[in-house]
């Protein structure tokens, strides 16, 4: 997907035309992620470049996306390009030390525990409420 999205549309509120812009990207991205992956490949990597105009569009992270669009239409932008191309690809193995703690490395203990405090517990039946009887 390739396009420049204007965001100044006379006759449309501004909201509805950065909305509905977003709304074409997540349908692209979801149409490209049912296609079949080819052998070897084991999701689908979407290559992406956002900018004002298609000249000087930069390389971002897929995650970015729309958090780039929102600070686009905060800058007061008249029109906004995107880039996203899917490729296949497959996963590598994460570094070690890096990715989600292991069991016990979570805290230092300092913190109170999960329902430590709250009413969610006490006597009225549980987390569930009140306890319901006949």
């Amino acid at each position: 997907m390739r396009k420049t999205f204007p965001l100044d549309i006379e006759g449309r509120h501004r909201d509805r035309v950065v909305e509905a812009a977003k709304h074409d990207i997540r349908k692209y991205i979801q149409r490209e992620r049912r296609k079949p992956l080819p052998d070897g490949a084991d999701f689908w990597d979407f290559d992406c470049r956002f900018g004002p105009d298609r000249d000087t569009a930069q390389p971002i992270h897929f995650a970015a996306i729309t958090p780039s669009i929102d600070e686009a239409v905060r800058s007061g932008a008249a029109a906004f390009h995107i880039e996203i191309l899917a490729r296949a690809a497959q996963r590598s193995a994460r570094p070690e030390g890096a990715g989600r703690p292991q069991d016990g490395d979570a805290g230092t203990g300092d913190d109170a525990t999960v329902g430590e405090g709250t009413d969610n517990d006490s006597d009225n039946g549980g987390p569930g409420g009140p306890a319901r009887h006949g």
